[in-house]
């Protein structure tokens, strides 16, 4: 059930709401809406098969130091416990605050820049399937946790209870997909754990898209209060008893203040362990000496700086001394030149190596379906098309984005280049930007333009009414909620908002941080107060993540946990279950070719990030899937 991913790839977000925001020049998600992407660094890639050169480092390599790693703008990863609501599912939250520390059982991020796996950094061996596909076993590595217990059978059981327990409140739940397609998890020997599947399934999507998602927890958080003794939670044994483990665990995940003190969030079975943490964004992550697996880490410490804006993290980044691993706002980048992904003359000077970073994402502002004001005007495809007519991407690539990014209008990354973009896809938009063409759907289907806003006068779901719930006297005036600090998304939505007035559609901007707008952008019932949200763009979109492969289901699935705006069509649903079930392209490529035309979000301009690495720190690579790997980085001097 597909990462947010959100969602967030920026490229960015965006697995279960992967929300994704990247972190980058000026820009929030390519073009307008600005993704930050969260410069994901991977590296060590003459071991994985892929290219280790990173251009631009000076010096000898030492042992030890700090590297100092910018924050996207108005971004503070808040919640450390892998089990996830929506409101807390973003890159920040996965990739810089967990992973390092509780490894998932498969790692993916190759160092070939493409989004694969890595069975180096993983838990876990290669999945091994039944010859009639119903069946797959898991095989753990002998690894420990810092506090000497083992990586074992016990810890995944522990992970699979929890999450068939608590689907309802885990983002990355997915009805009738994981975990409700697993029927039987057996302990078939210490390391060795055996998931009995309801169907038949491609290899390749199941340990993508579901084994992906889990990862092992320790027994030290199987317990029900600070002083419980390791498994006595009991939720290991007894699924019946992982709703009392889950409210404790989700109390002391709510307890930002205990982050790096707690004996709980101190068992860590990854690289790192959180050496501080303050709630202002301001966290160090420090070596864990009893890490398994490799490499070790070479640094003494990885300090993470939070910025309000991109303008201030620049202004830092521009003096030199304090930012080890940033970005360059779009604002702040010349035009981008003729052949080349970045400026030839560099912003930061040469003390920086520039870097362009593509996320495995795609980019979109999510309209609330169940709003109960606009919710029936949104269900409109006519609406949502022209929504879509007036936003000018090639546009907003070129002026917000300074040319570093690429228009999106399908669930599919664009970049990197990869087999899953579908033919029609490659063609571009179905629905290129036209202001009269928006209007003229919206005069066609009983829309009367009164004081500047189109307003519904001939409700009915005639051919040229309204449609289905929409009342007469309906107004498109939108409250537009959108994630602040990225000069390039406001840029976007001045734009937008100028060019959705020509058309009637009136956009009333609002800024926030970013944790406030996913935290608001989640599935919700009209009668329910949570529900008056009606648009939200977080600044990106999704990044695929843990759920790699693009195939839908934790996005626009029904009841999807990162179905943010409760979008659900009985055809993209058949659609999405064909992705997971056949093999080859084709069904890929049917639903993407829906989903495009459907516009179950609205897609907007992907951009991409420009890095900028000190030329005094060296093994750093970022690839498309925002996964953090700092122990193979390392100080030169």
């Amino acid at each position: 059930m597909s990462t947010l991913l959100s969602t967030l790839l920026s490229a960015s977000g965006p697995s279960r709401r992967h929300r994704s925001r990247r972190a980058r020049r000026s820009a929030v998600l390519a073009g307008i809406g600005c993704s930050l992407l969260l410069l994901s660094a991977c590296t060590g890639a003459k071991a994985n098969g892929g290219s280790s050169s990173q251009p631009g480092v000076s010096g000898k390599p030492v042992q030890g130091g700090t590297v100092s790693w910018a924050l996207p703008p108005a971004t503070i990863p808040n919640w450390i416990w892998p089990m996830a609501s929506l409101a807390y599912f973003s890159v920040y939250n996965i990739s810089d605050l967990q992973q390092p520390m509780y490894r998932p059982l498969y790692w993916f991020g190759g160092h070939n820049l493409q989004p694969t796996v890595d069975y180096g950094l993983s838990a876990a061996k290669p999945p091994q399937y039944s010859s009639n596909g119903r069946s797959v076993t898991i095989t753990l590595k002998p690894w420990k946790w810092s506090n000497g217990e083992k990586v074992d059978a016990a810890d995944v059981v522990f992970w699979m209870h929890m999450v068939k327990a608590e689907k309802a409140n885990w983002a990355g739940y997915t009805p009738g997909a994981f975990p409700d397609n697993i029927t039987a998890v057996t302990r078939t020997g210490p390391e060795t754990v055996r998931l009995t599947l309801n169907g038949r399934y491609s290899d390749n999507w199941f340990t993508y898209n579901e084994l992906s998602q889990i990862t092992p927890m320790p027994m030290a958080w199987d317990v029900t209060s600070a002083s419980g003794k390791p498994g006595s939670g009991g939720c290991t044994a007894d699924q019946a008893k992982c709703a009392a483990v889950y409210r404790f665990m989700t109390t002391r995940a709510k307890d930002q203040k205990s982050y790096a003190t707690s004996k709980i969030w101190g068992v860590v079975d990854g690289p790192w362990r959180l050496g501080s943490y303050s709630s202002s964004g301001n966290y160090t992550l420090v070596p864990n000496k009893a890490y398994s697996g490799s490499p070790k880490p070479h640094l003494a410490a990885v300090k993470f700086l939070p910025f309000t804006s991109d303008s201030a993290e620049f202004n830092v980044l521009k003096a030199g001394k304090t930012i080890d691993v940033g970005y360059i706002p779009s604002q702040d980048l010349p035009p981008k030149p003729s052949g080349s992904a970045v400026p030839t003359n560099s912003p930061v000077g040469s003390s920086y190596a520039l870097s362009p970073v593509y996320p495995w994402s795609v980019n979109y502002f999510v309209p609330n379906f169940d709003n109960p004001v606009l919710g029936p005007a949104f269900k409109q495809l006519y609406v949502r098309q022209a929504l879509a007519l007036t936003l000018d991407q090639p546009l907003t690539v070129q002026k917000a984005e300074q040319g570093y990014g690429y228009p999106d209008f399908s669930p599919v990354p664009v970049r990197p280049t990869n087999r899953w973009l579908s033919p029609a896809a490659k063609k571009g938009t179905p629905y290129p930007f036209s202001t009269s063409k928006a209007r003229s759907l919206l005069t066609g289907h009983g829309w009367t333009e009164q004081g500047g806003v189109m307003t519904c006068t001939s409700p009915g779901t005639g051919s040229s009414q309204c449609g289905a719930g929409v009342k007469k006297g309906t107004r498109l005036s939108i409250k537009y909620d959108y994630a602040s600090g990225t000069q390039a998304l406001d840029q976007q939505l001045q734009q937008y908002r100028s060019d959705a007035a020509k058309a009637g559609i009136a956009l009333k901007l609002h800024q926030a941080p970013f944790n406030s707008v996913i935290g608001e952008a989640v599935p919700c019932k009209p009668s329910q107060a949570a529900c008056r949200w009606q648009v939200a763009n977080w600044g990106g979109g999704w990044i695929y993540a843990p759920d790699y492969l693009p195939t839908g289901e934790s996005l626009f699935a029904t009841g999807a946990g990162s179905n943010s705006g409760s979008y659900s069509d009985p055809t993209m649903d058949r659609l999405i279950k064909a992705t997971e079930q056949q093999n080859g392209t084709q069904p890929l490529y049917r639903y993407e070719d829906y989903a495009a035309k459907q516009l179950p979000v609205i897609y907007q301009p992907n951009p991409y990030t420009v890095a900028a690495t000190s030329t005094h720190v060296g093994g750093v690579v970022f690839n498309p899937l925002e996964t953090l790997t700092p122990e193979y980085w390392y100080r030169t001097r």
